[in-house]
């Protein structure tokens, strides 16, 4: 059948569609929101105006982020009503409560007290502001994490039974904590802080290779050394739950496993198995034309050691239409997040070690011209990864939408295609704009740098009384713009 008269594949077409590009913006926010509480928290424990500057800088990345992913994340929850309304109404007792959940308690949260964050500078107290940072980045952070638990249990759904048609719940607080939840928080939580560091990292690797001075030279170097610090224990650890995260799939979703190694034939308990680095896999003779081995590589990826203590389920084991589709592009998917993820943690180490070397400071800064342009390059990697990764986990999951419960073919309104067609050109198309605008204010953003003449908030008496000589005289309390 045609792919543009087919209901089920334009609906999932849209839904990608929706869901990769909303997935640019809140990768950002969660991340860079924990930063501003860093940077800000520096602010008011050590007055250096550097930090205060840094936090009017970076929060207007976060605004111009968090303001595109409302827009583009709004009609993802209408599709569910609109294009897959079959499924909301069999899992709408839970799925749909933790979508609610997601709305009324971290979004508000975070839209709520994201205004006192940018305005409120000099109309509240420091330590009410710094609050309300606090809230931005945990409402940001609370999101993830319902969304991650309604996204985790359509992995390794649990806490009741399908009956009738209809997820019956039988265990709430199971039906959270169902067997991928904590692992799925866990990487996408450290997913989007190590994407907002290297976004950081690399557009202040870029403003020092412009030799735009010696002050922004030190400004940003000061950005790239946080960032730097705090993917010294972010960066390793993704790579570990990144590893949990591939045990999960073992234990609990043996084809997505077979889907992601491309292969074909059954492992046995006690066997070893080679891991393949690169392949061409054919569906259709059921085979891999080629590959590029590693002799027992299998069992050390999964098990750290030669001989798999269970066994590993090959495609050959599940029927044609319970098998995932384009096993091609998850295998391929899954290796790019992964090399993108060693990459990082390489980068951080020979950053680490130059910075040992004393090559950070800001004399010799500009002169680190590879790292620094390494950096810039690493830039854009942590989106990748998100979306690679984003593919594998839903893909690998296919034909199934609950897995093992419920069918995507079964789960899709039955619309006519062409009006499927009209509402996925017209996403492509407003999407399109939404992009080309957002890259338009943010390269603004970038060009105009970071206002490193604007006047301090002045906060309370006991502020500046602790701190005497901060201030110069003639900084009054005025609100400027953020």
């Amino acid at each position: 059948m045609e792919i543009w008269s087919d209901t089920v594949i334009l609906s999932r077409l849209q839904f990608a569609l929706t869901s990769i590009f909303h997935m640019l913006w809140p990768v950002i926010t969660t991340g860079l929101g924990i930063y501003l509480v860093i940077i800000e928290g520096l602010w008011l424990k050590t007055r250096n105006p550097d930090y205060y500057y840094h936090a009017r800088f970076w929060a207007k990345l976060y605004v111009l982020n968090f303001g595109i992913g409302v827009a583009s994340g709004l009609p993802m929850e209408f599709e569910f009503g609109t294009n897959w309304a079959p499924f909301s109404e069999a899992t709408g007792d839970f799925f749909g409560s933790i979508l609610g959940f997601e709305g009324a308690m971290a979004f508000m949260l975070e839209a709520g007290f994201l205004g006192i964050m940018l305005f409120g500078w000099n109309r509240v107290p420091p330590i009410i502001h710094y609050l309300a940072t606090i809230m931005v980045a945990f409402g940001a952070n609370l999101s993830t994490f319902w969304i991650l638990v309604a996204n985790s249990w359509m992995q390794t759904p649990s806490g009741g039974s399908l009956v009738e048609g209809k997820f019956i719940v039988q265990d709430y607080f199971q039906a959270i904590l169902n067997p991928a939840m904590i692992d799925s928080v866990a990487h996408m939580f450290l997913a989007t802080l190590e994407t907002s560091l290297f976004v950081i990292g690399g557009i202040s690797a870029w403003y020092i290779l412009g030799q735009r001075g010696d002050r922004l030279t030190a400004f940003f170097g000061q950005s790239l050394k946080i960032a730097l610090a705090t993917l010294v224990v972010v960066a390793p650890l993704q790579v570990y739950i990144g590893h949990t995260s591939a045990e999960q799939v073992y234990q609990h979703q043996p084809s997505k496993l077979a889907a992601i190694e491309a292969r074909w034939d059954t492992v046995a308990a006690g066997e070893t198995a080679p891991w393949s680095m690169m392949a061409l896999p054919n569906a259709k003779a059921e085979t891999n034309d080629w590959e590029l081995n590693i002799p027992q590589g299998l069992g050390y990826i999964l098990e750290f050691k030669a001989e798999l203590s269970e066994p590993v389920l090959g495609l050959k084991a599940f029927e044609p239409q319970d098998r995932p589709p384009m096993i091609g592009l998850i295998f391929y998917c899954f290796r790019i997040m992964a090399g993108i993820g060693f990459f990082f943690v390489g980068l951080m180490g020979l950053t680490v070690v130059q910075w040992l070397r004393g090559k950070l400071a800001a004399a010799h800064l500009g002169q680190q011209t590879w790292l620094l342009r390494a950096w810039v390059l690493a830039a854009p990697l942590g989106y990748v990864a998100v979306e690679t990764g984003w593919t594998v986990r839903e893909v690998g999951r296919q034909p199934w939408i609950v897995y093992g419960l419920i069918r995507t073919s079964d789960a899709a309104s039955p619309l006519p295609a062409s009006n499927v067609l009209v509402s996925l050109v017209l996403f492509t198309l407003v999407y399109s704009v939404l992009l080309v605008a957002t890259l338009y204010f943010g390269s603004r953003i970038l060009r105009e740098g970071p206002n490193l003449d604007l006047p301090l908030p002045t906060g309370d008496r006991a502020d500046l009384a602790a701190t005497p000589g901060e201030f110069l005289p003639d900084q009054r309390p005025v609100e400027t713009q953020n």
